[in-house]
């Protein structure tokens, strides 16, 4: 029987960028990777901090942000091995209100009530894809979309195992990044993913295919590169629950 495992990225490259290389190894073992993206839902006519969010990747305001952007997920997908991934159409924190960069990293806001609607969408994504491992965010540097993906997740009571990732690249930006939800990780065991060369290959290319995103992120893809080089061929995570017992021997230590 296929095992399912399933990828809750808050955007549209955090799962490639923070566990792509454990989800290229799980499919690489006939794994079914689902790769669903919460916040990719398009916004007509943009304004505002909406707006600034895409002019200052060089894209002109007519261009269509997020569709650009769910197609640089879908050749990430490819890159990956992985299925077509699952797009769910909710709006990103610049367009619920958050209206400055610092705004993104501070308080949820009081009128910020996604979180609802999320875990409904979380139970039925459970339903409908059966997985056996789920792969989530821990909100390392604290973004507000990353934290309500966290709380409504855990809010809808997931099956477990759950691999909580740690955000890439916010956990390279500074020596010690926010961690507004540490304590609810800290008590969980550590578990680290070796890749192999193919996983990392694979990995490379998939954050490669986010290409509105790389000169913003890391200054280029030299700039890319170096930062997942750094990284020297390792994914971590914090466990819940226990590992089908056939990951044991995957570059599971």
């Amino acid at each position: 029987m296929t095992r399912t495992a399933l990828a809750v990225s808050p955007h549209l490259d955090d799962a490639a960028f923070s566990a792509g290389g454990t989800l290229a190894r799980l499919a690489a073992r006939g794994w079914r990777v689902v790769m669903a993206t919460i916040f990719t839902a398009s916004v007509a006519d943009p304004r505002g901090f909406a707006l600034a969010c895409q002019l200052d990747k060089g894209l002109a305001p007519e261009i269509d942000y997020m569709a650009l952007r769910r197609e640089e997920d879908r050749a990430a997908a490819v890159a990956l091995g992985i299925d077509e991934p699952v797009h769910l159409p909710f709006r990103e924190a610049p367009h619920r209100g958050y209206a400055s960069a610092p705004e993104l990293f501070a308080e949820l806001r009081a009128d910020d009530r996604i979180g609802a609607n999320l875990a409904d969408a979380f139970e039925r994504l459970v339903a409908d894809t059966g997985p056996d491992l789920i792969l989530a965010p821990q909100a390392v540097g604290g973004h507000v979309d990353h934290i309500q993906v966290v709380r409504a997740l855990r809010g809808a009571q997931p099956p477990l195992p759950v691999l909580w990732w740690r955000d890439f690249p916010y956990t390279v930006r500074t020596a010690e990044p926010k961690e507004p939800l540490r304590a609810i990780f800290a008590h969980l065991p550590e578990q680290v993913v070796r890749l192999d060369a193919e996983a990392e290959r694979r990995k490379a290319e998939a954050c490669g295919a986010y290409a509105s995103q790389i000169g913003f992120q890391f200054g280029g893809r030299e700039g890319l590169h170096a930062r997942l080089a750094a990284e020297d061929g390792v994914e971590r995570f914090r466990l819940q629950g226990r590992l089908p017992p056939e990951l044991h021997d995957a570059g599971f230590a």
